[in-house]
């Protein structure tokens, strides 16, 4: 990353007009793809402390791959602190930020960077990332992250341990949802090994944005994807063939379902297909955490979801070797 412009610094130069590598076909852009009628359908919103939540969030699970919860448990402190952080992040010098550049080479996607995924047309995306481990500890290396701001260890540290509990309770409830026990998932994930891997987003104003994306439209890979954002709207997710605006609700987690948990369900559950716009004048940031099995865990159709009539519709695999092929766009 050193010595190579970011997109934050592109931006503080005066563009009259988007670089051409950053420009989507047309079949992409979100000027022209994203729906405008009236009967636009909500994305779910789910309070966690109703009755029947659980089966909402089975619900919007299978129906949408995405949801909204609130009532979550999260104190607004955590997450106003996590945000606090990764603003004064992005506020350093280019140079600060520079020194935990991500080494691409070593095959690790730890770090500070501009593009993760290969793109099979060559476009870049209108972001910057961070990203590091927050857990399980042997996996954590604290000289990864930041020195700077004060307070960055403890915002995260403190914010994981409620990504924990909150993991948990979904897994419980989505488990429970399919006839297995409630421990059925976070068990086939990997129990207290689950990793939870922390990225900060950082999409600044762009002169053109209905021509380019801050992500293209892609599934997490992950089990599911916890995600806070700032009020500048930007999420959108691709719904019976149309893209959707997820609006902004204050205090609310934004919960996607990723590739694991269609996987184990067999496709009962389905991973969201989404995308990020950006804006003109204002900056939008998010702070999603990816809540993964180890590497080295295998993950495939759970064995009760398989007979005869439903054979199953997904390879068992590590998933280290998932995460090769995603990134690289590699057949599955």
């Amino acid at each position: 990353m050193a010595g190579v412009q970011s997109v934050q610094a592109l931006a503080a130069t005066t563009l009259a007009a988007l670089p051409p590598e950053f420009v989507r076909s047309e079949g992409e852009r979100p000027g022209a793809t994203t729906f405008r009628g009236s009967d636009a359908p909500e994305i779910p919103v789910i309070d966690m402390a109703a009755p029947r939540c659980g089966a909402r969030v089975a619900e919007a699970a299978a129906e949408w791959g995405l949801f909204q919860v609130v009532n979550h448990g999260v104190p607004a402190a955590a997450m106003a602190e996590l945000q606090r952080v990764g603003r004064e992040f992005f506020a350093l010098p280019q140079e600060e930020k520079a020194r935990y550049a991500m080494d691409a080479s070593s095959g690790k996607i730890e770090g500070y960077g501009s593009k993760l995924q290969k793109d099979l047309e060559g476009k870049k995306t209108w972001v910057d990332f961070f990203f590091h481990n927050l857990a399980p500890p042997a996996m954590v290396n604290h000289d990864i992250w930041p020195k700077h701001p004060a307070g960055y260890r403890e915002a995260n540290d403190e914010y994981c341990r409620h990504m924990q509990r909150l993991t948990r309770e979904l897994f419980e409830h989505l488990s429970t949802a399919l006839g297995l026990h409630g421990g059925a998932m976070w068990e086939a994930f990997g129990g207290d090994d689950l990793v939870f891997l922390q990225k900060i987003n950082f999409y600044p104003p762009c002169p053109e944005p209905e021509l380019t994306l801050g992500v293209p439209p892609h599934t997490d890979m992950s089990t599911l994807t916890v995600l806070v954002p700032n009020d500048v709207q930007g999420l959108q997710v691709c719904k019976d063939g149309h893209w959707h605006d997820a609006k902004y609700i204050p205090d609310a987690l934004i919960i996607h379902i990723g590739d694991q948990i269609e996987i184990l369900s067999n496709g009962r559950y389905k991973a969201v297909l989404h995308r990020t716009k950006v804006n003109k004048e204002k900056t939008r940031m998010s702070w999603p955490v990816f809540v993964e099995p180890p590497p080295e865990h295998v993950v495939g159709p759970h064995p009760q979801f398989i007979t005869d009539g439903s054979p199953a519709k997904y390879k068992t695999k590590k998933y280290k070797e998932y995460r090769h092929c995603k990134i690289n766009k590699l057949p599955m």
